[in-house]
């Protein structure tokens, strides 16, 4: 890790708000931000987290729905078990069908929310790291049609680039209401954003 990426890391608020609160990532803030201001995660709601690892994502929305809600949590990577009851992970490619199957399974009943953070692994090449990203985006939304309840909601990470636009309009095919949106916690420099579909039609 380059020194200077590490100092502004330490500097970082959220950062250092995760390390006090307990959360596995900064990450957890963009959800609470959006959450806070959109609300389409709800106490009680099944919710589908793409891209899980380590799991901060899938604390915050654990955080959100209560003891009634459930969070299903999949990464390529193995995530550290959770102690609550309603929280289960998954090891699976979220590229693989096999991975809806064994998401279908865990699922108590059909989602209120998909939500996917999943990114590639950076090459440095912006195209190509723009194309993956997109191709990530293309497979969560491929998951949330076939998991999601009518009317339920799609969060998704994705990076600016020529093929974003298309993708938007794909997600405008599904759902009522798309924003685009950068959260607070979200670094400024960076060129993530995220796509919120609200109301699977």
């Amino acid at each position: 890790m380059p020194k200077a990426w590490l100092q502004e890391r330490k500097r970082d608020y959220y950062y250092k708000k995760a390390k006090e609160e307990k959360y596995r990532s900064r990450a957890a803030y963009k959800l609470f931000q959006v959450v806070e201001k959109h609300h389409f995660i709800k106490k009680g709601d099944v919710v589908v987290d793409l891209g899980a690892a380590p799991g901060g994502w899938v604390q915050a929305a654990r955080r959100i729905v209560g003891s009634k809600g459930f969070v299903l949590g999949v990464d390529l990577r193995p995530i550290e078990p959770f102690p609550e009851h309603n929280v289960r992970t998954i090891t699976g490619d979220i590229t693989e069908q096999e991975a809806l199957q064994q998401i279908l399974e865990f699922l108590p009943r059909k989602a209120d929310a998909v939500i996917s953070d999943a990114s590639p692994n950076i090459s440095g090449i912006w195209e190509v790291d723009h194309a993956r990203q997109i191709d990530l985006a293309q497979h969560a939304l491929e998951i949330a049609l076939e998991t999601l309840k009518p009317s339920g909601n799609f969060f998704v990470k994705v990076f600016q680039g020529d093929m974003l636009n298309d993708f938007i309009n794909k997600v405008k095919q599904y759902f009522e209401v798309v924003k685009i949106i950068k959260p607070k916690a979200s670094r400024a420099k960076s060129s993530e954003m995220f796509i919120l579909g609200l109301h699977l039609r």
